[in-house]
């Protein structure tokens, strides 16, 4: 076994670690789509054998192109396999930078294998009395452990020595190649002795030597008595070359001609520069902030105690403490064509939060934060809070004085809570990442920073700690508070430099983010912080009820299978449904096991009750846990409501999605979903206006497809449903059934999804041949349709993304992808994305008409507190709701100019449910 008392000599077999990282999950791409997967898993098997091992010589070794001297000895040599795939051969050249910039040596040699280089220097490094470790899966390399050489497999994490090879294998390595020859290798196409497997080779093996041993002594072969050992001696006989070919196919050559010996393989010093590079290419984005961390480049001066702090920019921050350097930065920020701002607080709950101090920048590498509440013990004099903000809100509600910030709505309801009305805001660096492409990262500061900067930002847990520990930042002291808080203010303003170049570069994207994304920031604030109103008492009977059928569903569980078990726990429902009830399994988990998903038992329980009964207790439970018993929890103190907050880069489509509550999954297709919409109450005086659009998307597919049967259907006012059925299953309108109406509404919803024939069937249960004749005829009936289809594919694959009506956009990195359901995934976005995304943004523009009315011709009379999808809900007076519903549905109706009329509708009630 591997000696614990030197660090070895690493060998790793690169081939092999290529393909195994190749096929395993996750199959990653960057945003260019571009497969990154296999470099990434190689890089990190890499990774952790330096972790764990920490060796001073190493060296990765690749198969070279063409063949190899076993191909000369024997031309159908691994002639079965495959081509490398496409996705595969370009990610060697990415694969190589790495490894090299890593200073790994890297080997690679012409009319040999892998595996002869490994052997040649394992061999050599053996002999001369060097611990050596194998990282590899091959089998075949088991023939070059000895006492100084190990294996390692680091998928499983497993080491072979001597002793562990003869446990695996039944022979020592000495006998490996033997084995090898005797039974064939069908992945080399070594053709091995006619008619002999693994048992056969080893009772031979095992009981005479080697193979020249069973060649010599073949006459006594029948005594071992096993199966076709009679014939053994005949068949030796008739086939020893091949035998003999086999054998040799199998050994790994030990005296490759190298240009470096073993004591040449020294790990060099990391190439920082050039792995910032690769790493930025591919996308690694942990690995990056890693090399980043590592970079220091430049010093960072601060003025509080003259600490120093390194960083990979160069930059001057300051801190802000009196009234002269005050009046200095107030200058500045007047005096200024854009201020980059950014607020410390105590909480990330804009309700809860209290301002600490705030940072500015005007000019890349330089800012200051301006401390006003940091109250830790022995905190550094500061400004008067009170005092202070006065002295900044004519800058702060200057609209002439342009703004830039990372996330400005949270800045926004914050200086809020403390009366100061922000205005003036010009960017958003977050709107701009996402605007620019929504799904290429995340668009949080710090994957911005590093991806379009290459720069590690200070993380919030370096200066506040993490877990129970973890500092508010009123706690923590300037020294480290302050570059923390300045550099959000410098690189706010850098990201938006490199940002508004890239989007200036793509101008269908401008009114994007100017007339959609950035009028929304204060429309949400203004809703975040109105808040809604709830009747919590009513909740909690809700909660009483929900857990009663919940026990009584678990009582019909309990019944069916005969004992009780626990409903939420995969192993027990895998034990019962596949080992004592019988059920088919339909899928597994990646680990092999029966899988229990949501997919699985909804199948299942089209022929049995107990995994129906299960559906039906998971979605109360996560009903009562998520909103009956957690909305109560979540009403503010001060206000008396519940505030949600609302996401803009967050859906890669354009539509907004929120949280602290979720108010965009509030179940509606069951009884106790819609009663939870009955405790969302008017307050006195008032009622609930819902309004929301009338199939819009299909509406925008009648525009975008420009199909004359749904242009008409549209324009004569037809029930769409009804109208496609009637086409589908070519009846008269008036002589459509309720069936049939919805099975054509499956199909209309169905194909906006890109849904399949395989898909249609299992949602109507019928055959898949019967529904994939639904959607030919429907095809035949709305050609265009298809058309706008096929074009739109079309279209994804030759510039990667697609785009909404107004020219939002959406990439799709899977497109061209060579794994079908990848590359048919990102179809069926392609196709829903633009219809998706229109409606995303024409409610956004909606909501801002609707904003710009109720400023300026009502007085408040009617808000705005809610948008959930296609739907926007209200506070009204009371008496003059019918009123503004009307003109509600008028504005809504007016917020794009399509070829069918937009249609909304709008119910008023005392709750949420009613006015549904």
């Amino acid at each position: 076994m591997l000696d614990t008392t030197e660090t070895p000599l690493v060998l790793v077999d690169g081939s092999s670690y290529l393909y195994r990282a190749y096929y395993a999950p996750p199959h990653l791409t960057n945003s260019k789509g571009e497969a990154t997967g296999a470099v990434y898993g190689v890089i990190n098997m890499l990774r952790s054998l330096l972790k764990q091992y920490q060796p001073t010589q190493m060296a990765v070794v690749f198969d070279a192109k063409g063949n190899t001297f076993r191909n000369e000895m024997y031309s159908e040599y691994k002639a079965q396999r495959p081509p490398m795939p496409d996705d595969l051969r370009s990610q060697i050249e990415p694969l190589h930078r790495i490894i090299k910039a890593l200073g790994l040596p890297l080997i690679s040699i012409s009319g040999v294998e892998a595996d002869d280089v490994i052997g040649t220097l394992s061999t050599q490094a053996s002999l001369e009395g060097r611990s050596v470790l194998i990282s590899t899966g091959d089998k075949d390399m088991a023939q070059l452990v000895n006492d100084k050489v190990t294996l390692i497999n680091t998928m499983t994490d497993t080491t072979m020595g001597i002793e562990e090879v003869t446990e695996k294998f039944g022979v020592g390595p000495e006998l490996i190649i033997d084995l090898l020859a005797l039974q064939g290798d069908k992945a080399d196409n070594i053709p091995g002795l006619p008619g002999v497997g693994e048992k056969t080779a080893l009772a031979m093996l095992q009981s005479m030597g080697g193979i020249k041993d069973i060649i010599s002594k073949a006459d006594d072969i029948p005594a071992l008595g096993f199966r076709g050992a009679k014939t053994m001696p005949a068949k030796l006989a008739e086939h020893g070359d091949m035998l003999q070919l086999s054998y040799e196919l199998a050994t790994i050559k030990l005296d490759v001609k190298l240009e470096q010996t073993w004591q040449q393989l020294d790990i060099q010093p990391a190439n920082q520069e050039e792995l910032i590079q690769c790493y930025s290419e591919m996308e690694f984005k942990r690995w990056l902030a890693e090399v980043l961390s590592n970079e220091t480049t430049s010093t960072k001066k601060n003025t509080i105690g003259n600490a120093e702090t390194i960083t990979a920019i160069s930059a001057e921050y300051e801190t802000i403490t009196t009234e002269q350097q005050l009046n200095h930065w107030i200058d500045k920020l007047n005096q200024a064509s854009l201020v980059a701002i950014d607020t410390e607080t105590t909480s990330l709950n804009y309700m809860k939060a209290e301002l600490v101090g705030l940072s500015f920048a005007v000019e890349a590498g330089k800012a200051a934060y301006l401390p006003l509440r940091h109250d830790y013990l022995d905190a550094p004099e500061q400004l008067n809070f009170d005092i202070t903000l006065e002295k900044l809100r004519p800058i702060l509600e200057n609209p002439n004085i342009h703004k830039v910030g990372q996330n400005l709505k949270y800045d926004m309801s914050v200086l809020a809570n403390h009366g100061i009305a922000l205005t003036g805001i010009k960017f958003d660096t977050m709107l701009e990442s996402y605007v620019f492409n929504s799904v290429v990262s995340k668009h949080n500061m710090d994957d911005l920073a590093l991806k379009y900067l290459s720069h590690n930002n200070i993380k919030f847990e370096d200066v506040a700690g993490k877990g129970a520990k973890q500092l508010t930042f009123n706690q923590i002291p300037l020294e480290t508070a302050a570059p923390y808080a300045a550099e959000d203010a410098d690189i706010t303003l850098r990201l938006h430099q490199t940002l508004w170049s890239k989007l200036e570069t793509e101008p269908a994207l401008i009114p994007v983010f100017n007339e959609i994304e950035l009028p929304l920031i204060s429309i949400l604030s203004d809703m975040e912080r109105h808040g809604v109103l709830i009747d919590s008492m009513m909740l909690s009977q809700q909660s009483i009820e929900i857990a009663q059928k919940i026990d009584n569903l678990e009582q019909k569980a309990y019944l069916i299978s005969g004992e009780p078990f626990n409903l939420n726990s995969p192993k027990q429902l895998q034990a019962l449904f596949f080992e004592k009830l019988g059920y088919p399994i339909i899928k597994k988990t990646p680990k092999g096991a029966p899988s229990t998903a949501e997919e699985v038992l909804v199948e299942l329980s089209l022929d049995y009750p107990l995994p129906k009964i299960i559906l039906e207790h998971r979605s109360l439970a996560k009903l009562k846990s998520t909103y009956t018993d957690k909305l109560p929890l979540m009403v503010n103190a001060k206000t008396g409501r519940v505030h949600t907050s609302y996401h803009q880069a967050n859906a890669a489509t354009g539509r907004l999605s929120s949280s602290e509550p979720n108010l965009q999954n509030i179940p509606i297709r069951t009884e106790e979903g819609r009663k939870i919409r009955n405790a969302f109450i008017a307050p006195e005086g008032k009622k609930i206006l819902a309004a929301d659009y009338s199939q819009i998307e299909l509406r925008i597919m009648a525009h975008l497809s420009q199909d004359k049967g749904l242009l008409t259907a549209f324009a004569e006012g037809k029930d769409i449903h009804k109208a496609t059925a009637a086409e589908v299953f070519n009846v008269d309108f008036d002589e459509v059934t309720s069936d049939q109406r919805r099975r054509a509404k499956a199909v209309n919803f169905g194909l906006i999804y890109g849904m399949s024939a395989f898909g249609l069937a299992k949602q109507l249960d019928i055959p898949r041949n019967e529904a994939q004749t639904y959607i030919d005829t429907y095809f035949k009936r709305y050609p265009g349709v298809l058309t706008y289809m096929e074009e739109t594919r079309a279209i994804a694959a030759e510039l990667g993304y697609v785009s909404t009506l107004y020219g939002r956009r959406l990439y799709l990195p899977a497109i061209k992808d060579r794994n079908a359901m990848r590359r048919q995934a990102a179809e069926r976005a392609a196709i829903n994305a633009p219809m998706q995304g229109t409606a995303a943004d024409i409610i956004k523009k909606a909501m801002i008409s609707i904003t710009q009315w109720i400023t300026s011709e009502t007085q408040g009379e009617i808000t705005l507190i809610m948008q959930v999808h296609d739907e926007l809900v209200f506070e009204v007076d009371a008496d003059k709701a019918k009123e503004l519903q009307e003109k509600v549905c008028h504005l809504m109706a007016q917020a794009a100019d399509l070829d069918v009329e937009l249609l909304a509708e709008a119910g008023i009630g005392d709750n949420w449910e009613q006015a549904h």
